[in-house]
């Protein structure tokens, strides 16, 4: 997968994960493991850090990012998300109709919840299939900002549509491209590439296509997620563990995405005021 972006007016990324003590994991699982304080997938992805070569969005600068946990729900790891994209794509032959299905289904079948209170951590980001076990399980599931645009940009793939995820300093979203839809508040360019909408399903009443006055402006990066695979790992022998859900209530509907984004933000102003 390509560890470069695209970009939607170029955005300084930064995060900065606070980890918390993993008290609440239980013990026996060949998903997940903990090295330090981290907790970690069989296909070696850091699902508490976002950071670098093995976090979950490999993000290496303030503009490079590459949501690579897509990869565990796409090419040779197609699974139910993807799938669940296909089913909408055969019972809606309109691809608006199809897009509004698709991001209903997110929007009404996660309960968002932060990841400190489902997991008992400052971030764990679920892969998109995770997400479509539990709410064919359970009927809902919980989840965050990124879990939402995770599993929107994997299911809309499924449907045959193009899809991003896009980044603000404190949040994620899904975009996926509709050139003619008309129905949005705002349409945005990727690389002068007209016609994305925004995903914003974190709240319970969005429409496809409203996107939040405070993200109008604003600095933003952008990847377009591709359809390849990620291959899973040999198993080293390292001890399994079991990430324990403490709650599936709903909780507030602006996301944390980030826990220390705006750390980078100040000290690159700063600098520039200094300089000037």
């Amino acid at each position: 997968m390509s560890r470069h972006p695209r970009i939607i007016l170029l955005f300084p990324i930064l995060i900065l994960l606070v980890i918390l003590p993993a008290s609440t994991l239980a013990v026996s699982s060949t998903n997940f493991y903990q090295q330090g304080s981290e907790i970690f997938d069989d296909w070696d992805l850091c699902r508490t850090r976002a950071m670098g070569e093995d976090g979950f969005f490999q993000v290496y600068s303030e503009t490079e990012f590459c949501p690579i946990i897509t990869g565990e729900s796409l090419g040779e790891n197609v699974d139910k998300a993807y799938r669940n994209g296909q089913q909408f794509a055969e019972d809606y032959p309109d691809i608006h109709q199809r897009a509004e299905k698709i991001f209903a289904f997110a929007r009404d079948k996660i309960r968002y919840t932060s990841d400190a209170d489902q997991f008992g951590f400052q971030e764990f980001a679920q892969n998109a299939d995770e997400l479509a076990s539990v709410i064919e399980d359970k009927g809902f599931a919980s989840g965050d900002c990124e879990d939402y645009a995770i599993l929107l940009a994997v299911m809309y793939k499924g449907a045959g549509l193009r899809s991003a995820i896009v980044v603000a300093s404190d949040h994620a979203a899904a975009l996926v491209y509709l050139p003619e839809y008309n129905k949005a508040n705002q349409i945005l360019s990727i690389n002068d590439e007209s016609g994305w909408v925004w995903a914003e399903a974190t709240g319970g009443n969005n429409p496809l296509g409203w996107m939040p006055a405070r993200y109008m402006g604003e600095k933003l990066g952008v990847y377009e997620v591709e359809g390849e695979s990620i291959s899973k790992v040999e198993p080293t022998g390292k001890s399994s563990t079991i990430i324990v859900p403490k709650s599936t209530s709903a909780g507030i509907h602006i996301s944390p995405f980030f826990s220390v984004i705006g750390i980078m933000w100040f000290l690159s102003l700063f600098r520039r005021r200094r300089r000037a």
